[in-house]
């Protein structure tokens, strides 16, 4: 027969099961803590549950997250959940597991970026880290400590979640050519962006927003941190119209919702040389002392600043005058500039120059000539043609106003002499002697002659030779013959007599017999002068 075991003392089995867990935590720490380090995954106990944790089967840590993604300077929430009960000490979150571990966040202590995101006490341990930066990349495990009797003790931990930090890049810049070029010139502009990540990234060109093919970007790594630098160039041959172009560098990123982009003016670039040329107004050659105006013509320029400066036959004149360039619808500009010359006989074959002077380049030069015709030769240009007809003109004008009035000065003197005409006497003229049955015949003149005798009523008688004095041109008279002792009018058709005294000359002539004395049958005579 047996005997009874003798029964534990509960007592005593609680101090025996005491003793080896506080040996085998000894050990356990020995083996988790070296140098003050937590130890690195595959070190027994500190790998998994710790040995005490068997003690707690219904507690649990959950940290769910197996990796996470975050843009640089955005900010990164870690999840981290406890649930029963558990032995008493923090929970921490560590970045690294082994000897190059960090304490991320604690209860205790300053983290100036890291902050819980549920407030404590809670069993939610999740925290937030604002700001993210490149050098927050690495796995971050949320850790359950238990108090020991030195230090904190790992109880049990999460899987850790992996971080992995992606940084966009920086603005594009474009830079072109560090000195302007002519049209026609090929020139290189440079696209580049840094501290991006990952190294994944593309680049296009666009010209006035058409696409430009140019070689893939260089990417190389950045020496101070994980992010990379890339640079793209183009090779651009300019031209005149490319003062209104643009250039415009897209960059394509996968932290990016929306390429990045940046344009560049090409007129930055470009130096369009003017164009000078020189003319004379009036052009050929002028007369002495007329006023010429040379204009230099200064065009298809850009930028719009030149300097504008005159050369008589070598030597600066002083113009005192500047002129502002105007832009054309091109985007190009243009300029007039005038110098006034009187053109002595001395100035001629004298050269004016325009010096232009665009964006501290060589000068560029135009010339024009003075040519001056001295009065002598005669000679003229179209000028001086103008100026000639212009004077025919005034002559012509004169002679016609001078004519006009000595035809009008002729007329008045014609009405003057018609009007004595009338005011004077009847004139008498006295045919041959009428008797019955005879008649009397004329002698012949020489010059087929008639001989009158003019009896003004003022002047009964006159001899011959004083009517040949007062008469010594020929003149046309209308006779009208009227009978004294009728009572009644002549009768207009029948007693009017009309004579033309065709180149009257009154001459000398045998003194003839006085007239009788007057007839009732006599005639009078109105004679009325008319100039042919």
């Amino acid at each position: 027969m047996q005997a009874p075991s003798p029964e534990l003392n509960p007592g005593l089995l609680q101090s025996v099961q005491y003793q080896i867990l506080q040996k085998v935590e000894i050990e356990r720490k020995k083996m988790c803590h070296r140098d003050g380090k937590l130890a690195a995954r595959g070190d027994g106990a500190c790998c998994e549950l710790g040995v005490g944790a068997q003690t707690y089967p219904d507690f649990k840590l959950q940290q769910p997250q197996s990796s996470e993604v975050v843009i640089k300077g955005d900010t990164l929430t870690l999840n981290c959940t406890v649930s029963g009960s558990g032995p008493v000490g923090p929970v921490k979150w560590v970045k690294g597991w082994g000897s190059d571990n960090q304490t991320v966040y604690e209860h205790k202590g300053s983290f100036p970026r890291v902050m819980r995101a549920v407030p404590d006490p809670s069993n939610d341990f999740t925290i937030r880290i604002s700001n993210v930066s490149l050098e927050d990349a690495g796995t971050y495990y949320c850790v359950k400590f238990r108090k020991g009797t030195v230090d904190d003790v790992v109880f049990t931990k999460g899987g850790g979640t992996e971080v992995s930090v992606h940084a966009r890049p920086s603005v594009p810049v474009v830079s072109g050519p560090s000195h302007r070029a002519v049209p026609g010139q090929s020139v290189p502009f440079t696209c580049s962006a840094k501290e991006f990540s990952p190294r994944d990234i593309r680049v296009k060109w666009l010209k006035n927003s058409t696409l430009v093919r140019a070689e893939p970007p260089h990417v190389t790594p950045e020496l101070s941190n994980s992010s990379y630098r890339m640079s793209s160039t183009l090779q651009v041959k300019l031209s005149e119209d490319d003062v209104r172009s643009e250039l415009t560098c897209e960059v394509q990123h996968p932290t990016l919702a929306a390429p990045l982009r940046k344009t560049y003016a090409l007129h930055q670039a470009l130096r369009v040389p003017p164009s000078v040329s020189v003319v004379a107004a009036p052009s050929g050659a002028v007369e002495v002392n007329k006023t010429v105006n040379f204009t230099c013509r200064v065009q298809g320029f850009y930028p719009g600043a030149v300097n504008v400066s005159w050369l008589e036959n070598g030597t600066e004149m002083n113009t005192g005058n500047s002129t502002q360039p105007t832009e054309t619808s091109r985007g190009l500009f243009e300029l007039n500039d005038t110098v006034t010359v009187q053109a002595g006989e001395e100035k001629s074959g004298f050269k004016f120059t325009c010096l232009v002077v665009h964006e501290d380049q060589e000068p560029i030069s135009g010339t024009g000539i003075l040519w001056v015709t001295p009065p002598a030769l005669g000679e003229s240009n179209e000028g001086l043609i103008g100026d000639s007809k212009s004077l025919i003109y005034v002559a012509v004008g004169v002679v016609c106003t001078v004519l006009a009035l000595l035809v009008i000065a002729i007329l008045y003197l014609i009405r003057t002499k018609q009007s004595k005409g009338k005011s004077s006497p009847s004139a008498r003229l006295h045919e041959p002697e009428k008797s019955s049955g005879t008649t009397t015949t004329q002698e012949s003149d020489p010059n087929n002659m008639t001989y009158a005798d003019l009896n003004f009523a003022k002047e009964k008688r006159k001899s011959v030779r004083r009517v040949i004095e007062l008469s010594q041109q020929s003149e046309y008279a209308c006779i009208q013959g009227s009978n004294s002792s009728s009572s009644q009018p002549a009768s207009s058709s029948d007693n009017l007599t009309y004579a033309d005294l065709d180149m009257v000359h009154l001459s000398k002539a045998p003194r003839r017999p006085p007239p009788c004395p007057e007839e009732s049958s006599s005639e009078y005579a109105s004679v009325q002068i008319q100039r042919q």
